[in-house]
């Protein structure tokens, strides 16, 4: 690979946080429902949210960190911490997933990780995604289990059957691979997702409640099951439109009026933006202070 000048390296921070700063202040000058929102619902309901998100950071991390892990090897704290900051802001503005490309790359320049490794350990992760969202949906849907029962074990298969399938094309003998799925790691990866998804039905349940729908505990479960399987197909930010479309299209699972998913999903993308921005600062601020720490050594040592 053809190394980059050292005028566009240097530039080239500089051009993502003016990217990344521009499209935050875009997003709030085209959704001004945003706004709107934001200074119309109850501090203390918008702070409750935030402190959520903030937990499932933490979740994402962890998800992230063993996700790493199986393919043999581990980042230190601090680099997972950035990792999981600057990736789920691209994840956020990114088309698709971009989320995964990001990762693998910082996995490949900090700890060496052979993309086609963690990209198998990432297909282990969106199948145990895609089948615990299924369960969810069936944990709710009432008289409609037997089909979305039939769904979660189609999705079960299907999902065992592409990791299975690149498994065998990746890992062959005589091809040297880190990637080791160790049940303890399986395990462990599993009830990462389980918690970040537990997490996400949490937020749904608490934007649900706060927009008055009456929603149930259950209720919200069925809801998040059904909003997770858009990541699948996020063509826009945050999968705005996408989501909704399949919240409406699973309406007699969780009940939910389309007035509620509407005004749920202003506060929740009202609260994540700003969120994310909190986040980008500090993901920010930790970079440039190594940075800083950097510099200082140089001198020290020179």
């Amino acid at each position: 690979m053809k190394i980059l000048p050292t005028p566009v390296r240097k530039a080239l921070p500089v051009a993502i946080v003016a990217i990344t700063v521009g499209l935050f202040v875009y997003l709030f000058i085209s959704h001004p429902e945003y706004r709107h929102t934001l200074a119309h619902t109850n501090p203390w309901v918008l702070l409750l949210i935030g402190a959520l998100y903030a937990v499932l950071l933490l979740c994402l991390n962890w998800v992230y960190a063993t996700t790493i892990k199986l393919c043999g090897t581990q980042l230190g704290r601090r680099d997972n911490l950035l990792l999981t900051g600057y990736s789920t802001i691209v994840n956020f503005f990114g088309p698709l997933q971009s989320g995964p490309g990001v990762r693998a790359a910082y996995a490949k320049q900090k700890a060496q990780v052979p993309y086609r490794d963690y990209t198998l350990a990432t297909f282990v992760y969106y199948a145990m995604y895609a089948v615990v969202s299924a369960l969810f949906l069936l944990m709710g849907s009432g008289r409609h289990w037997p089909l979305v029962l039939g769904l979660a074990v189609a999705v079960a298969a299907g999902s065992g059957a592409i990791v299975y399938f690149t498994h065998k094309r990746i890992v062959r003998p005589g091809r040297i691979t880190t990637f080791h799925a160790t049940p303890r790691l399986i395990t462990e990866l599993l009830l990462a997702t389980v918690c970040q998804l537990a997490l996400t039905a949490l937020i749904y349940y608490v934007e649900l409640r706060a927009v008055h729908t009456g929603a149930s505990v259950l209720q919200a479960i069925t809801y998040g099951g059904a909003a997770n399987f858009a990541l699948f197909v996020a063509l826009t930010p945050g999968a705005i439109g996408f989501r909704e479309a399949f919240l409406e299209f699973s309406r007699q699972l969780h009940h939910i009026p389309t007035a509620g998913i509407l005004a749920a999903s202003v506060i929740d993308r009202s609260v994540y933006v700003a969120f994310l921005g909190l986040l980008f600062l500090l993901t920010l601020g930790m970079h440039v202070g190594d940075r800083f720490k950097k510099a200082a050594e140089t001198a020290t040592d020179e």
